[in-house]
């Protein structure tokens, strides 16, 4: 009868969350305390929830039945798919009640309407980063651990799933999100639209300053510093804001905290993408490639002085 009256008497005490039936509700703080009570008897990797090991378990065997018709993308269940196809159609039926903004599924509605509450339920034990998804945690967690997720054709290894998806392409051949026209082509449809603000001019204005952004994103964003709302201020020097995090990294300036190490010489950083750059200095990655003399370089920094090089001796 709950699910026609709507009543959810069973509560979370850490984020107020509440349900139907007091066995997800006893799931659902497990994701809080950090108890994974199923484990997988292959690899010994741990589950808060029976059915994350089920499907976990299909990542040993390979089995993902639903394929995409429009990139390489295969999922364990048609409800993953059709979230999926949404990225190629545009498709987002789920509207946010506070701004208006669009999703593609509730999960990531429920993620963003967080924005608005800055409810972050959870933290990282080890250098108290918050997020406001239990994933966002895991995969943060793979920074300190070391833990990766590998390539099986040729053992690369990556921090993020979507990191591995994309590589994989490079053994494919697919190239899904290519702009009609440049020819660029992006790893991600929500880059591909992004991109595609360049060619069409189309930018969010904000009405305050008339500054411009490509995102409605980064305008909400920036929104913020005229309103107020939201604000996190920093208790040693006053200085604000507009996210939680971005306080969390600004305080590790007046604590000389370093929380991300690099494990081949053991220098430590305040940031990951700090850790993420010096890394290459040992793998010798160069991603950022410069498009009129095909030298590479480390750091999109460094590509941006370099191009600077050319633009010089074009205007002489």
């Amino acid at each position: 009868m709950r699910t026609h009256t709507g009543e959810k008497p069973f509560e979370c005490k850490y984020c107020e969350k509440r349900f139907y039936h007091s066995s997800h509700l006893r799931e659902h703080i497990r994701r809080h305390t950090g108890e994974k009570p199923f484990q997988c008897a292959v690899c010994n990797k741990r589950f808060t929830i029976k059915g994350e090991l089920t499907m976990h378990m299909k990542s040993h065997t390979g089995e993902k039945p639903y394929a995409c018709t429009c990139c390489d993308r295969r999922c364990l269940t048609a409800a993953d798919l059709k979230v999926h196809m949404r990225t190629h159609t545009g498709e987002k039926p789920f509207s946010c009640v506070t701004c208006g903004k669009k999703f593609a599924s509730t999960y990531i509605l429920n993620s963003h309407i967080k924005t608005h509450t800055g409810e972050r339920p959870y933290t990282c034990s080890i250098c108290s980063k918050s997020f406001t998804q239990s994933s966002h945690l895991n995969v943060h967690m793979r920074k300190h651990t070391g833990e990766k997720v590998s390539c099986k054709v040729c053992d690369a290894k990556f921090t993020h799933s979507s990191q591995l998806t994309v590589h994989m392409r490079e053994h494919t051949g697919k190239q899904p999100y290519k702009c009609t026209m440049c020819d660029k082509i992006c790893n991600y449809a929500s880059e591909l639209q992004t991109h595609m603000m360049k060619h069409t001019g189309e930018k969010f204005t904000c009405v305050t300053c008339d500054k411009k952004f490509t995102t409605a994103a980064y305008l909400q964003e920036h929104t913020r510093t005229h309103t107020g709302e939201n604000l996190s201020t920093c208790p040693v020097c006053d200085r604000q804001f507009t996210r939680h995090q971005y306080l969390q990294k600004h305080m590790r300036t007046h604590t000389g905290e370093k929380p991300y190490t690099c494990f081949t010489c053991g220098k430590r950083f305040t940031q990951s993408s700090s850790l993420k750059v010096h890394i290459r200095i040992h793998t010798g990655e160069k991603p950022y490639s410069c498009t009129i003399c095909d030298r590479r370089f480390t750091t999109s920094s460094d590509l941006s002085a370099h191009n600077k090089k050319h633009k010089k001796y074009i205007n002489l």
